[in-house]
């Protein structure tokens, strides 16, 4: 089998310093699913192998520097009003070498709330705008691969996750960076700081091809032939007869 490569380029400068580099994500399994134990008298869900293809499927991208961010509300003429600060932590000192390497922003790093009128985002969000987190690293797939952007799945901070999206990584040639959602829904007044290294993006790279959707019916024979199959193996016959391993390296 031919292995795809996906490439991670990022200016020497930060290359050099060899920090926070992008992994394959299987290795940034959450600890309260390690300590998970699954048995045939105490199954649980690290038996499931769906599960598992979501912690282990594609690379990982980490903060690539602190960032301060307080989203709350203030008073203005008698009505409470919603209001944000964020900062990234270390650009003050050799803001042009930061922002040569993508870490200090050169446009505002936000999106006003009219780019996504009406959508549920904004009340999740608090009404506030959208905060951006720069990314120092270029992805580059081979001919005819995109990649999908997501927040880590089932394992995601509680406090912020990204806005997920697909990018055409065959053929787009800059950074690509990532508008954040704050989890207004557990935090309605929250002052944190993310801190560098912290897990924020899984990146699935996929082959574009065009899809045909058929809606047809099934027979009770056809039904009860597939029932009878699966349920005759009870212990791990997902794992046994219809998943196949995958390599992320």
């Amino acid at each position: 089998m031919n292995e795809k490569v996906i490439e991670f380029l990022a200016h020497e400068d930060y290359f050099n310093l060899k920090e926070d580099y992008p992994t394959p994500i299987k290795f940034n399994l959450p600890e309260w699913y390690k300590k998970l134990e699954h048995k045939v008298e105490s199954k649980t869900i690290k038996g499931c192998m769906p599960v598992l293809d979501t912690l282990t499927t594609g690379y990982l991208l980490k903060v690539p520097q602190d960032y301060s961010f307080r989203h709350t509300f203030r008073n203005e003429n008698g009505k409470q009003v919603p209001f944000f600060e964020f900062d990234p932590l270390n650009t003050d000192d050799g803001f042009n070498q930061a922002k040569s390497i993508n870490l200090a922003p050169s446009q505002p790093n936000y999106h006003p709330t009219d780019q996504v009128k009406g959508s549920p985002l904004v009340d999740k969000n608090n009404k506030q705008p959208f905060l951006k987190i720069f990314n120092p690293w270029i992805i580059k797939t081979p001919p005819g691969y995109s990649c999908l952007f997501l927040p880590p799945m089932n394992n995601t901070d509680d406090r912020f996750s990204i806005i997920p999206g697909m990018v055409d990584t065959d053929s787009f040639p800059n950074e690509i960076n990532f508008p954040i959602i704050v989890n207004g829904d557990k935090y309605p007044n929250i002052s944190t700081i993310i801190k560098k290294g912290t897990p924020y993006v899984q990146i699935i790279p996929f082959k574009r091809e065009s899809w045909k959707m058929k809606i047809k019916s099934a027979t009770t024979q056809f039904i009860r032939k597939s029932k009878l199959s699966y349920f005759l193996q009870n212990v791990n016959i997902y794992k046994n007869k219809f998943w196949f391993k995958k390599k992320w390296n």
